[in-house]
């Protein structure tokens, strides 16, 4: 999408300038501006000093009205050039209507309010893309490559291949996607997932270009170099998404053509009633609908620059409008309404063994396993600060179990299934009193052939789910779903504490489509939000696809209508919140068109308007849109971006020792 204006349209395609295009263009104007008036003032401090000045006065103006009105007149006669009418044409015919009657003052004036608003307009309208920008030329163009024998080379980031190792130190930006092959630091991802605050990364953990690393020196394994980046494909799909339009934009360039032709026709029955040029001019002016050609992609392009800021992408900018139609809500659970990482909720030692001591056991057996519930462990083992020690003759049973031993002692650890399997005595889960088909997963510890205790995990709910789903149904959200392929006392048991009363569980993908198809034919607008990966089809199925947690995801960046590169839930109530007010804005936008043309034409027609003043108001009427627009930019500011982790004693659970969720 690009701000159509008087300066910036050229005969080729049209195209999105970055910052520095715009800030020559401004510059140049100014000047073209500056000099221009000094000439027309000249003529007037002269005149008055000695009307005998006049004829040195006159050539003045004339001079600044030349230098002024030319880079209108020249992109006049490049659009007759291409077969196109466009408004320029009725500013350049005033223009030279006041040149032949001699009024070299109105045709200066004239093309010194147009220039001037031009200038104003193209720096609000860059202003408002600044933040965008900003986002996207994050990616450092040299990196630091390691070498062979533990030396480093300066390259440029485009020399960079797959598989290059590179040296971040404190302050610089990433330069490409990768694998943390030593080091740890902090990470500022705003750039990317726009969360507000550093997140810790370490061995073996994924970074993304254009973030920032803030405190320690990192070796980073490039997986994704130049383009191929996250960053790199965040930014193409701004830019489509700035380059798109709107229905009514497209409208408005089929129409638009016709409406040159009307002014000039307006015109002539002006000049055939009343045989006044002056008249005349004023029409041409005031008829020129720059407020209305701004009033859409002013407004999408504030609207842009906000959701990016917020880690929302927005691929179309005809998303920004179909939001503000939302009224029904499809969330897969897993991954979305939930992380999808296991936690522990629920321990309870037995024999005498005391909690920490059970916690050190079971996380130093597990702590070479990859499965979920032992990372699970190992992270609980962290968080309480726990100080494990190395296994031996370590098994792993797929699915079910380990087997090893630490500290001389023969320990088992794993479901109720492979204690059995390993000689522990039955009846070690009488007194276990969660139940594994409503989402729990037990895991019980055995040494030396006793059971000393069990954990119980689940899936932990997103944070700040709850009150998502609660913002969005107080801003007329008519229903609220959520469809699984889990069990369905699991998804029943994860609706209820969000809030949700329509689940559907145990659904295949197919039957996820069906199920968004069978709303849509309500006659509701249907968002579906999924992580990207396995939703890619209920995503498609709706009028939204919103894809969660998309950072690094290339399958959610392309699935998906909308992409969150971050988790947080929140964005949702924001992203109908911005949808809405960016309708709002439009509406006005035509109205302060409209009131300032039609008002505009009324005076003009009937002389109460001069060239002048019609030049001010047009231009008045154009600049009140692009500052309209402009609030957009800082919708969301004051959002909390970061909220406190709730303990799992709030999540309805009766715990006799509930540590801290770990995400």
């Amino acid at each position: 999408m690009q701000v159509t204006s008087l300066m910036s349209r050229g005969d080729e395609a049209p195209v999105t300038p970055g910052v520095e295009s715009s800030g020559d263009l401004l510059k140049g104007s100014l000047r073209v501006a500056f000099v221009g008036l000094i000439l027309l003032a000249s003529d007037w401090i002269l005149t008055w000093m000695d009307p005998r000045n006049g004829a040195v006065g006159a050539l003045l103006s004339m001079g600044g009205a030349v230098m002024l009105s030319a880079p209108i007149l020249k992109q006049s006669m490049g659009d007759l050039r291409r077969g196109v009418v466009s408004i320029n044409e009725l500013v350049s015919l005033a223009v030279l209507a006041s040149f032949v009657t001699g009024d070299y003052k109105t045709a200066g004036f004239v093309a010194f309010f147009m220039l001037a608003g031009e200038i104003i307009e193209t720096r609000t309208a860059a202003g408002a893309r600044a933040s965008i920008e900003s986002l996207i030329k994050l990616t450092p163009t040299r990196a630091r490559r390691v070498v062979v024998g533990g030396g480093e080379e300066e390259v440029n980031t485009r020399d960079l291949a797959v598989g290059d190792v590179i040296r971040v130190r404190p302050g610089d930006n990433i330069a490409g996607d990768g694998v943390i092959v030593a080091g740890g630091s902090s990470i500022n991802q705003a750039s990317i997932t726009g969360e507000s605050l550093p997140v810790d990364r370490g061995f073996g953990e994924e970074v993304f270009a254009g973030t920032i690393n803030l405190t320690g020196v990192l070796d980073i394994r490039v997986s994704r170099a130049g383009e191929d980046t996250t960053l790199g494909r965040v930014r193409d799909l701004i830019l489509a998404a700035e380059q798109s339009k709107l229905p009514v934009m497209r409208l408005m360039d089929e129409y638009m053509r016709y409406y040159t032709p009307l002014v000039l026709t307006l015109g002539a029955m002006v000049w055939l009633m009343s045989k006044d040029l002056e008249r005349v001019i004023s029409v041409l002016v005031v008829a020129c609908p720059c407020a209305f050609i701004l009033a859409t992609p002013t407004a999408m392009v504030a609207a842009l620059s906000a959701s990016a800021r917020l880690g929302v992408l927005i691929k179309n900018v005809s998303d920004i409008e179909l939001a503000a139609r939302i009224n029904a809500f499809v969330f897969d659970k897993t991954g979305t309404l939930t992380t999808g990482t296991m936690v522990v909720c629920r321990m309870v030692p037995m024999g005498g063994i005391g909690a920490t001591e059970l916690v050190r056991i079971a996380a130093s057996v597990e702590q070479h396993s990859h499965h979920p519930t032992a990372r699970a462990l190992v992270r609980l083992a962290s968080e309480v600060m726990v100080p494990l020690g190395e296994p031996t003759e370590f098994h792993e049973a797929a699915g079910r179990g380990i087997r090893a031993r630490f500290e001389g002692r023969r320990v088992v650890v794993g479901r109720a299934r492979w204690l059995l399997e390993e000689g522990i005595a039955p009846g070690f889960d009488t007194g276990v009193d969660l139940d594994e088909v409503r989402g729990f997963s037990l895991i019980f510890v055995a040494v030396d052939g006793q059971c000393l205790g069990w954990f119980g995990l689940q899936d932990q709910v997103r944070e700040g789910a709850a009150e998502a789903v609660k913002e969005l149904k107080s801003m007329g959200v008519k229903r609220v779903a959520m469809v699984t392929g889990d069990r369905a006392p699991v998804a029943d048991r994860v609706a209820r504490s969000l809030g949700i009363e329509e689940v559907a569980a145990d659904c295949l993908p197919k039957d996820k489509v069906s199920f968004v198809e069978a709303v849509r034919h309500t006659g509701l607008c249907v968002a579906v939000v999924g992580d990207g990966v396995n939703d890619a089809p209920a995503l498609a199925a709706g009028d939204v696809g919103i894809a969660m947690g998309a950072v690094g995801s290339e399958v959610a960046i392309h699935t998906a209508t909308i992409a969150l590169m971050n988790n947080e839930l929140a964005r949702l109530p924001f992203l109908i919140g911005l949808s809405r007010a960016t309708r709002r804005v439009i509406q006005q936008n035509f109205c302060i068109g409209l009131v300032f043309i039609v008002g505009g034409l009324g005076l003009a027609a009937v002389g109460w308007l001069n060239p002048i003043v019609a030049a001010f108001l047009h231009n008045a009427g154009s600049l009140l849109v692009v500052f309209n627009s402009a609030r957009l930019v800082r919708h969301g500011e004051g959002q909390d971006r970061m909220q406190s982790a709730p303990s799992l004693a709030d999540q309805g659970e009766e715990d006799e020792w509930a540590p801290s969720p770990v995400s």
